[in-house]
């Protein structure tokens, strides 16, 4: 424990991180997540520290890092795993390549309302907590994005008008959707979005209201189709040890704060949806209900990524979409 200590030390996180916590009977966590402070995720984030210090009577105090201040997004999944922090928030589908059933959220149009997302997400809670656990981690809980929306320079009425258009993608998700719709998949990260449309290296994006209102989207494109293709989550996980040495009061409140918190997160994204949506319609962007048609051949589309995600997804992946489709 000494040498733990001094490497805690050393790294700047302090002595008072999980694994002390359970014999001080008091225990100061430090938690890093990937967004900034004024992100919908982080301010729900930050109403849970301040839940679970009152529960706690101030025995339990979580410090939020926003922003990548303290570790870097990449980095915070095995940072809470190998006992660096106690506990932490990522992007769940950040995990695909080790698990296929992390994924799960982020199949095109399998998925593709609030609610439907809520039913996903009851189905494959049990698998992902149980991969999780392996790596020695416990979630919490898990928020979603906005649903992700088609952005384009005309109106898109059906999946044909999109072969040949310069499709933006971010991730092997993607490049695969631009291939099923005849598209030309290019990478662009989110800070260089304005200048890829700028330049002509890309025509069209899918991604959420957020993304759009934040990258004024409304400079480069006219149209947003609010196609709800799917709903990414982020997902709040402890240090299982960590966990098991808080008292039992301490976890109670613990597991309490976060079940409001997930509460309050889904209905925070869904207000963001809309205050985003609103902020492109306000500066002029046409916001487009899907057309049936469009609708048909992206779903189609979905279909098809969703039997190839359940062929790597093994017996896992079987057992979600059979519970999801109850």
């Amino acid at each position: 424990m000494a040498r733990l200590t001094t490497t805690f030390m050393t790294l700047g996180f302090g002595a008072t991180l999980a694994l002390g916590a359970g014999t001080a009977g008091a225990a100061n966590w430090d938690m890093p997540t990937p967004y900034g402070a004024t992100n919908f995720h982080t301010v729900n984030i930050m109403k849970f520290a301040e839940d679970v210090k009152k529960a706690t009577g101030g025995k339990l105090v979580i410090k939020v890092h926003p922003g990548g201040s303290l570790i870097k997004h990449p980095e915070i999944k095995n940072a809470v795993r190998n006992g660096q922090v106690p506990i932490g928030e990522f992007l769940l589908s950040r995990l695909a390549n080790e698990n296929a059933v992390f994924q799960v959220d982020s199949i095109p149009f399998l998925a593709s309302s609030y609610g439907a997302a809520r039913k996903l997400w009851g189905a494959s809670r049990g698998p992902i907590e149980k991969a999780l656990a392996k790596q020695r981690l416990k979630v919490l809980y898990a928020v979603p994005w906005p649903p992700q929306g088609l952005y384009a320079k005309k109106n898109v009425g059906a999946v044909g008008d999109l072969k040949g258009v310069k499709f933006r993608a971010y991730n092997t998700a993607m490049e695969r959707l631009a291939q099923l719709s005849g598209m030309v998949p290019t990478q662009v990260e989110v800070p260089d979005i304005p200048q890829a449309f700028s330049t002509g290296r890309v025509d069209a994006m899918i991604t959420s209201p957020s993304t759009g209102a934040n990258t004024k989207a409304w400079d480069f494109v006219s149209h947003f189709h609010h196609t709800q293709g799917w709903l990414p989550k982020n997902v709040i996980v402890v240090n299982a040890r960590a966990f098991a040495q808080l008292p039992k009061a301490q976890q109670a409140a613990l597991l309490s704060a976060a079940m409001a918190a997930e509460k309050r997160g889904w209905a925070a994204s869904q207000a963001e949806t809309a205050a985003k949506i609103a902020v492109m319609k306000k500066n002029g962007m046409t916001i487009v209900t899907p057309s049936a048609t469009l609708m048909t051949g992206l779903k189609k589309i979905g279909g098809a990524m969703t039997d190839e995600w359940k062929k790597k997804a093994g017996a896992d992946g079987a057992m979600i979409l059979k519970a999801y489709s109850k």
